[in-house]
């Protein structure tokens, strides 16, 4: 069997081309490298892959047509599209960066799955989606009209397009909202990589707002089995949360990192930001009883774990 997987350099992708690779898959991997953060930590994310005969790198923009012609082959059994311009609040100083990135690069690939007959497309959607929902925990059925930041608004875009090309081609396309997702190798800008490398430095945490909104961490490992899933029953056009559904407030999140540490957090609280949501919280029925994802890891295992590869890398990356 072989895959397609955008941003294979990057937190996610690295992951699961490792484990396609363990899995027998034979993987071509896409990405460009961007400076969003810094491109020598995605280089050794994809270091492990590299060493595998049945893997192969494509260095290239998702919106560039031409070089993704030349890296999917004929015979490519599964894309999954996980490359996007990231972040909720640097969406909001560059909103046209991210409309370009994630809506021209989804099409992209969408089109090049058209004309290749490509059996099945994944797309890496975000709980972003749910906006500020005052319904708990999210479900795939509830009303996702109303992102609040363009990053949220580019990945309902993205599931819009993906049901339009299921609908007009007969493509079989499954969409997951990945909730929060964290664990060796987490994008440095993140909460977990960045409050963590924050204490271990003895520096002050921004917390912004009083700590008490609400987040559903979910560890790499259950993710991965959610999107090995979504692969295997890929058959005509789904929605699905991947998410660990046990939301946990920033500041119960700082004491488990604290106690994972072994150092003590110096908290710096800061007014909310703009595009932040108040909580997330997946419902994960449909994904348990369609894909038979089960999410098992706690968050002060999984903190345990993130803690030991961080120190582990020895490595500390400053902000991009």
């Amino acid at each position: 069997m072989k895959a397609l997987v955008t941003g294979a350099a990057g937190f996610i992708g690295s992951h699961l081309s490792e484990r396609l690779l363990r899995d027998g898959w034979t993987v071509t991997g896409v990405d460009n490298f961007d400076t969003f953060y810094d491109p020598r930590v995605k280089r050794s994310n994809v270091s492990g892959c590299q060493t595998n005969p049945h893997f192969r790198l494509i260095e290239a923009d998702i919106r560039d047509r031409a070089a993704l012609e030349k890296a999917i082959g004929d015979d490519t059994d599964v894309i999954v599209h996980l490359a996007a311009r990231a972040g909720v609040r640097p969406s909001i100083a560059e909103p046209g960066l991210y409309m370009d990135v994630n809506i021209n690069g989804t099409v992209a690939l969408l089109e090049i799955a058209r004309q290749r007959h490509i059996g099945r497309f994944i797309f890496a959607s975000s709980s972003s989606v749910y906006g500020n929902n005052q319904k708990v925990p999210f479900s795939e059925d509830d009303n996702v009209d109303f992102p609040i930041s363009p990053y949220a608004a580019t990945k309902k875009a993205g599931e819009l397009i993906c049901h339009t090309y299921h609908h007009l081609y007969g493509l079989a396309i499954t969409c997951l909202r990945f909730f929060t997702v964290y664990g060796p190798r987490q994008r440095p800008d993140l909460a977990i990589h960045k409050f963590a490398r924050l204490i271990e430095q003895g520096q002050p945490i921004p917390i912004f707002g009083d700590g008490t909104m609400m987040r559903d961490f979910t560890y790499i490992d259950d993710i991965l089995n959610g999107v090995v899933a979504a692969i295997d029953h890929c058959t005509d056009y789904q929605v699905y949360n991947l998410g660990e559904s046990q939301p946990i407030s920033v500041n119960d999140l700082i004491a488990e990192l604290e106690n994972a540490l072994g150092k003590k957090a110096v908290r710096k609280y800061l007014p909310v930001q703009p595009g932040d949501v108040e909580r997330t919280y997946a419902d994960v029925t449909k994904a348990e009883v369609q894909l038979g994802y089960q999410p098992s890891t706690d968050i002060r295992t999984g903190l345990s774990r993130f803690v030991a590869w961080l120190r582990a890398s020895q490595r500390v990356i400053e902000n991009p």
